[in-house]
């Protein structure tokens, strides 16, 4: 039996925002329209709400993408009016899959598990578009430490639901008590593993960590990739 470690992909292993606020710089100005970081700040606010909706299952993936661009557009000047909302978001995502960006740290990391704790497997569990994801994880050499990816697109269900991760133990073929979850976020990583019965640690945690441990059944939290290691390497001994 292996170690089987679920991590989740944007700001914990990869810096999400720094890929988006490039790639959304380079296709809102090929469409000649304005780019501000005012503007990342809403795009990345309005964004983050709609995921937010979309894990509760309240839209649609199109539904997100279409209005996150309806949305930029209204703050972005120039004539929007013949730009098709879809094609811009197809646009971005492509643009964004090849300019990942790590963490500070996230190889090494990797790296450090992958050799240090024996029968370690690392996979990817990630709500998102497996091109963007693939793309992200190639163009910063994390893929050599990858054996396999779990992204929501693919899987046709998203973090928190249970069922994501069903499909994830369906394909790792060891029980449930070999796997645990790692990630940044409380609302899909942190729930997700409860709803799925799994071990989890809250990577990079801020606000009430207590009080969101409990709510959550968080067996373990981790402020830098050192710390997380550690963890890991004391779980994968029990």
């Amino acid at each position: 039996m292996h170690h089987n470690f679920l991590f989740d992909l944007d700001q914990t292993l990869l810096d999400f925002h720094a890929s988006e606020y490039k790639a959304l710089g380079i296709v809102l100005r090929a469409n000649g329209l304005m780019f501000s970081d005012d503007i990342y700040r809403a795009f990345q606010a309005y964004n983050k709400s709609l995921w937010l909706e979309l894990e509760k299952g309240t839209i649609s993936r199109t539904e997100l993408f279409t209005k996150r661009f309806q949305d930029v557009f209204s703050r972005c000047g120039g004539d929007p009016a013949g730009l098709d909302p879809l094609k811009v978001n197809d646009d971005f995502i492509r643009t964004m899959s090849v300019n990942g960006v790590l963490m500070d740290g996230a190889l090494e990391f990797v790296k450090r598990v992958k050799e240090n704790i024996q029968d370690a497997r690392i996979y990817i569990a990630s709500n998102g578009v497996t091109i963007n994801a693939k793309g992200r994880i190639a163009s910063t050499g994390l893929d050599r430490y990858i054996d396999d990816l779990f992204i929501s697109e693919d899987l046709g269900v998203t973090k928190p639901d249970a069922a994501f991760f069903d499909l994830c133990l369906d394909r790792i073929g060891e029980p449930r008590s070999s796997c645990i979850m790692i990630g940044d976020s409380l609302t899909s990583d942190m729930l997700g593993a409860k709803n799925a019965s799994l071990d989890s640690v809250w990577f990079m945690p801020s606000g009430n960590i207590e009080e969101a441990m409990a709510a959550y059944d968080i067996n373990e939290y981790a402020s830098s990739f050192d710390e997380l290691y550690e963890i890991l390497k004391k779980w994968s001994s029990l």
